[in-house]
């Protein structure tokens, strides 16, 4: 399976004809089937010197022959871990199912040459079926890196041919296998999963399966067509992970073709890879996605206008959790609007918030801002001045870190922001986006008042990015979580329970101060209507200035962005965000 660039599908069209007695089914027991030899026959091992080039040759012809025969014991027997080719042929010849099957010998091959077949980038970082020994002689243990890890073995080539039922389709390949010297002077073939496939890794199976549809033209909820810097390199992705989660919903089959793939049933963000094309999917269809174009522009365009800071936005839709827009800065690399993994600053406040509010805590109650916050390692605010007549809501205004530290210390119960998290804002669930993503990270502090005070404020082990903070804020605007989809046909998640609409409304209450009184005041002037706004600063290791954090609401629109180095929220995130609601207008 590849998680990044998708490996190029491959539809070669030729007339096959069916090898006499094909590619046959065979009984397969480990190891030798000559029950007359003695049971304390001494056990065959790796050594360290090399075969010989004739060894190499004769030890790859052998093995070829066998298995493209259908001979899969001898095949094994002929390998230094029989038991694991046993399974691995079977599996191949069971689940392929392949009505014939041509591999002939192509000589001593280059890691470079491997290295181009895996995809892996260059020959140094290539898993070349290279000899290891002792456990890493199992067919469990990842291919060596570099075969001067161990005993050393030749490296060699071959052509696979493989044929197939109902089709004149024939899927041709390169593949590689590796030769070492065994205890008894004979060669064998270094076992590993990449004997029957270069890209076929440990734990991963190899299949005939239904290819669905891949879909044409990409299109945005309107219709229109797009083709944006951040979108167009994940669709292959988005497009790949929504055939996989809807595969239980589409019960008509009809337009799927067939083909081998390799998959990963324990990645879960793993796309499957495509290799040989057996029978066509009916022509692709148009495939929509939740984006709006007009809204995604902007978005392209607020990181653009960054100046070559890192960041990332994300808009939602809260009524459905739709996304709306994403984009990154740079645009290539991670996808950091999803899989970012970063303290959200200030931003958190309104998971606090919302944890006080439930607690008894009102936006008046009296809740006083100190110079320093009463946990045992002291924290400040960004400001210098104390506030004791402050209210909760005149706090969250002014994103008090001192008041939220010692409030949180006395209203709220161990674990509380934990809690809050996945019940009420869906935190941990398990997203099903469409894409790879991080669900962010709200770890449950104990009993450690240090930890507890950090987290209060959105430090210390909280970890986010803006597709959960603009989900936080969604939730807010309209009272109960909707998990984030880029397709509307995915399922969604459902969070343990929604905020009472008391909650909900103080919550709103609170963020629409901010908007037009509070630090996010200078931002939002002019798209104050019907709208929220929190901003957020948070230090990270490695960056003397804080990154720049911003999140708000306007009707029926909810944005997040972060900017790496940025600052204050006001200063990098908040136009950026104020920037995709201005294109919005009136929703």
């Amino acid at each position: 399976m590849r998680n990044g660039a998708k490996t190029g599908l491959i539809t070669g069209v030729a007339v096959a004809v069916l090898a006499a007695g094909g590619y046959g089914a065979y009984s397969l027991v480990g190891g030798s089937d000559d029950k007359g030899e003695p049971a304390a026959k001494k056990q065959r091992t790796v050594v360290a010197e090399p075969p010989t080039a004739e060894q190499a040759a004769a030890g790859t012809k052998d093995f070829l022959e066998a298995w493209a025969a259908g001979d899969l014991a001898k095949a094994a027997s002929l390998t230094d871990d029989p038991a694991a080719a046993t399974t691995a042929l079977n599996a191949f010849r069971d689940q392929v199912k392949p009505s014939g099957l041509t591999l002939s010998p192509a000589g001593p091959a280059t890691p470079a040459a491997f290295a181009s077949a895996t995809g892996t980038p260059s020959p140094a970082k290539s898993t070349t079926p290279a000899a290891t020994p002792g456990a890493t002689d199992s067919a469990s243990a990842a291919p060596s890196a570099s075969p001067s890890a161990g005993p050393a073995g030749v490296l060699m080539g071959f052509k696979a041919r493989a044929e197939f039922e109902g089709t004149n389709r024939v899927w041709d390949y390169n593949g590689f296998l590796s030769v070492v010297k065994m205890s008894d002077n004979t060669p064998a073939v270094h076992w590993a999963p990449s004997v029957i496939h270069p890209h076929l890794a440990p734990g991963e199976t190899i299949a005939v399966q239904p290819l669905p549809p891949i879909a044409g033209n990409v299109v945005d909820r309107n219709n229109k067509a797009l083709n944006s810097p951040s979108i167009t390199p994940l669709v292959a992705t988005v497009q790949a992970k929504v055939a996989k989660l809807l595969a239980d919903q589409n019960k008509d089959q009809s337009d799927n073709g067939t083909g081998v793939v390799i998959t990963n049933a324990a990645d879960q963000n793993g796309v499957p890879d495509r290799l040989f094309t057996i029978v066509d999917p009916k022509p692709p269809k148009p495939f929509k996605l939740t984006i709006d174009a007009t809204l995604q522009a902007a978005a392209e365009k607020a990181m653009t206008d960054l100046g070559g800071k890192k960041g990332s936005i994300v808009a939602i839709e809260p009524s459905t959790g739709q996304i709306l827009a994403f984009a990154n800065a740079p645009v290539t690399g991670l996808n950091r609007a999803f899989q970012g993994q970063l303290a959200p600053g200030s931003t958190l406040k309104i998971l606090t918030s919302t944890a006080l509010l439930e607690a008894g805590v009102n936006p008046d109650t009296p809740v006083a801002c100190p110079t320093l916050s009463s946990n045992p390692k002291k924290i400040p605010n960004s400001f210098p001045d104390a506030y004791p007549n402050n209210t909760l809501q005149q706090d969250f205004m002014i994103s008090c870190n001192t008041a939220f530290i010692d409030q949180g210390l006395t209203s709220l119960k161990p674990g509380a922001l934990t809690t809050t998290a996945k019940d009420v804002y869906g935190i941990g669930l398990n997203w099903q986006t469409g894409l790879p993503s991080f669900d962010a990270v709200v770890p449950d502090a104990g009993t450690n008042k240090d930890e507890q005070a950090m987290q209060s404020i959105g430090q210390g082990k909280v970890q986010m990015n803006p597709l959960a903070i603009a989900s936080i804020t969604a939730t807010v605007q309209s009272g109960s979580f909707k998990q984030p989809v880029l397709v509307a046909e995915l399922p969604q998640q459902k969070a343990a329970r929604d905020m009472t609409p008391d909650v909900a409304g103080k919550l709103r209450q609170m963020m629409a101060a901010t908007a037009t009184g509070g630090t996010a005041k200078d931002v939002m002037a002019g798209i104050s209507d019907n709208a929220g706004a929190k901003t957020g600063s948070a230090e990270a290791t490695g960056i003397a200035t804080t990154n720049s954090w911003f999140t708000a609401y306007r009707g029926n629109l909810a944005v997040a962005a972060e900017v790496e180095g940025g600052g204050h929220g006001v200063d990098a995130a908040g136009p950026a965000v104020a920037s995709i609601i201005k294109a919005a207008g009136n929703r």
